[in-house]
């Protein structure tokens, strides 16, 4: 929650308070999976269930709430599949897996069946990759999902701005998925691509570990390329969250060419 503070020296604190924010969360880096989160988390309060064709669950952390990626991905999915009512909802907080896997809210959420597709983002990993961290919360709420029949869709997260750690964040969400099987989405691939073309891009908040808007843009576009099979290149522009559709199109580009590459459906080959 933003405060304002009267008087002069209102705009001068602001800003201040605004910078060790940012600081703080570039300190906070001792195991990945999102870290911590630019604000504080949505009220874990229960989300409304709604009906619709295809219905997505989002467990996560601030990697999966900021920047409205969730409704990006919905965006997407309606545009790959016209005719088709979508509804995209994130569940109550912001959790790691395992802590996920334990949460009572989060669990009843899922277990109300039908949901088309449940995203699964905030594995823990060790920022320098001397540690590991259990995977077990992420292979149960794997399982539970295909226990409500829907389909569950790994969220390996981008790397960190100026740290090469993509092939280890993946390979350990391969690991979950070679346990329970599970689609996994190539998103840090596809962020290494984007960058590589044009370093200019900004797909990192100021942090260098949440996103901007760019990267939470192209990261909606290879989870919904993982959901609908449908090539990202193939998609028309997407109105609404302040992506320029020159932009639109070259992120669509890295992620058509990150799921040729890496495709997220190889662990997931049975389903529809």
């Amino acid at each position: 929650m933003r405060r304002s503070v009267p008087g002069a020296g209102g705009e001068r604190y602001a800003r201040a308070m605004k910078l060790v924010r940012w600081l703080l969360l570039a300190l906070v880096t001792g195991c990945g999976g999102g870290g911590d989160s630019p604000s504080s988390p949505p009220p874990a309060t229960r989300p409304p269930v709604l009906e619709a064709d295809i219905s997505l669950l989002f467990m996560g952390n601030s990697h999966t709430s900021v920047n409205n990626l969730t409704g990006m991905v919905a965006a997407m999915v309606r545009a790959a599949r016209p005719g088709r009512t979508v509804r995209a909802v994130e569940a109550p907080g912001w959790m790691f897996l395992d802590e996920r896997a334990a949460d009572a809210a989060s669990l009843e959420l899922l277990r109300e069946g039908g949901w088309t597709y449940v995203v699964l983002q905030a594995q823990k990993y060790s920022s320098s990759g001397m540690f590991e961290y259990p995977i077990d919360g992420a292979v149960d709420l794997v399982k539970a999902s295909r226990g409500i029949h829907a389909v569950p869709i790994l969220f390996p997260e981008w790397s960190r701005r100026g740290i090469d750690e993509t092939q280890r964040i993946y390979d350990l969400h391969v690991s979950i998925a070679l346990r329970e099987a599970a689609c996994v989405s190539p998103i840090p691939q596809a962020w290494d691509l984007a960058l590589s073309r044009n370093p200019a891009l900004v797909l990192h908040a100021p942090d260098g570990n949440h996103s901007a808007p760019a990267g939470a843009f192209l990261a909606a576009l290879v989870i919904a390329a993982t959901m609908t099979r449908a090539a990202p290149d193939q998609l028309p522009d997407i109105a609404g969250f302040g992506i320029e559709p020159a932009l639109q199109a070259e992120l669509r580009s890295a992620a058509a060419d990150a799921v040729r590459a890496w495709p997220p459906r190889q662990y997931c080959p049975g389903d529809p």
